[in-house]
C-alpha cells in the first residue's frame, strides 16, 4: 500500500470518529431552539415570554376579521403579540360578511380557530378580543361552550352582553364599505344572529343566566358614552366580581368615539394593550376617535 493511500484511509478513519463522537455525545432529544416573534395572521409567529398568549380577534356582524382589525391586529403585533382573525359566522363563503348565522354555529367556527392557534403557536392558552358581536362571542364562547381553561384573559368593545337592537349591529358594514354585500346576504340568507343579540334573544338570556365571568379569566369591558347602537351603555357592562368595565371618556373625556369606532381609535388601542398586559400598562394619548 502506498504512503498516499495510507495517509488518505487515516483521514477518513479519524474523521469517521470524530463524527461518531459528535452524534454519541449530542442529546438525541435536543430541540431546536425557537425565536419567538410577533405578527399579525402570521402562522410562524411564536409567543415570546412577554406574551406567552396568542390573540384571537373576533369581529363585529356584518364585518370581516381582516376589515374590523385592519387596525388594531397590526397595533397589537406592533406590540409583540402573534395575533389572529377570522371572519366567523359567513352565511356564504363567496360573500366576505361575517356573523349573520345563529351564535351557536358561529361559535363552534371560534372555539375550533382557538384550537388551530393553540396548535400553530404551541400556547396552553389564548386571549380574546372582541368588538361589538365578536366581543359577545367572546363572553358567551368561554361560558357556553367551555373552554374558559384554555382563555387567559377577554377583552371585549361594546359587547351587546344584555342585548341591543338588530340595525346597531350590521354598521360595522357600512364602515367597512361592505353595507351592499350585508343587504346582499340578508335578503337571501336572513340573519339568525340578529334576532339572538336583540334584548331578550335566545342567546343573551344563555349569557345573562348566572354568572358570566368564568373562573380563571379575567375580563375587561370597554364601551363608550357616545355609542349611538348599544343603549344604554351600561348594557355593556358584566358586573361581576373580577371584570373591570371602564368607559373610553373615564381615561379622554373628549374623546367622540362611538360604536364602530372603537376599533380604529388609538386611544381605545392603548386601552386594550393595558387590558393585556396591566403590569406594563403605558400612559394613555388622547385621540379623537371615528364617532361613528
Amino acid at each position: 500500500m502506498s504512503n498516499r493511500l495510507r495517509r488518505t484511509l487515516a483521514a477518513l478513519v479519524a474523521s469517521a470518529v470524530v463524527t461518531t463522537a459528535l452524534v454519541t455525545t449530542t442529546p438525541a432529544t435536543a430541540a431546536p431552539t425557537v425565536t419567538p416573534t410577533s405578527g399579525f395572521d402570521n402562522w410562524s409567529c411564536k409567543p415570546s415570554a412577554a406574551h406567552p398568549n396568542p390573540l384571537v380577534l373576533l369581529h363585529g356582524l356584518g364585518g370581516n376579521g381582516p376589515g374590523n382589525y385592519s387596525y388594531l391586529g397590526p397595533y397589537l403585533a406592533g406590540k409583540g403579540y402573534c395575533a389572529f382573525t377570522l371572519t366567523y359566522g359567513q352565511a356564504s363563503p363567496l360573500l366576505p360578511v361575517g356573523g349573520t348565522i345563529p351564535i351557536a354555529e358561529s361559535a363552534a367556527q371560534i372555539e375550533a380557530f382557538v384550537q388551530r392557534v393553540r396548535t400553530a403557536t404551541g400556547a396552553a392558552k389564548v386571549d380574546l378580543v372582541g368588538h361589538s358581536e365578536g366581543a359577545f362571542q367572546s363572553i358567551y364562547g368561554p361560558k357556553i361552550l367551555g373552554y374558559a381553561g384554555q382563555v387567559g384573559k377577554v377583552v371585549a368593545l361594546a359587547p351587546p352582553t344584555h342585548g341591543t337592537t338588530f340595525g346597531g349591529l350590521v354598521t360595522v358594514a357600512d364602515y367597512l364599505g361592505l353595507r351592499p354585500v350585508v343587504d346582499q346576504v340578508l335578503r337571501q340568507f336572513g340573519c339568525p344572529a340578529c334576532d339572538e343579540l336583540i334584548v331578550g334573544g335566545t342567546a343573551v338570556e344563555q349569557v345573562t343566566a348566572g354568572p358570566i365571568a368564568q373562573s380563571g379569566v379575567k375580563y375587561t369591558v370597554i364601551a363608550s358614552r357616545f355609542d349611538p347602537l348599544v343603549v344604554p351603555h351600561e348594557t355593556s357592562f358584566i358586573r361581576e366580581a373580577g371584570v373591570t368595565n371602564q368607559f373610553v371618556q373615564d381615561t379622554c373625556p373628549l374623546d367622540p368615539v362611538g360604536h364602530v369606532g372603537l376599533a380604529f381609535d388609538p386611544t381605545v388601542a392603548q386601552l386594550v394593550a393595558n387590558a393585556l398586559d396591566p403590569a406594563h400598562a403605558k400612559r394613555v394619548v388622547c385621540f379623537f376617535g371615528p364617532p361613528v
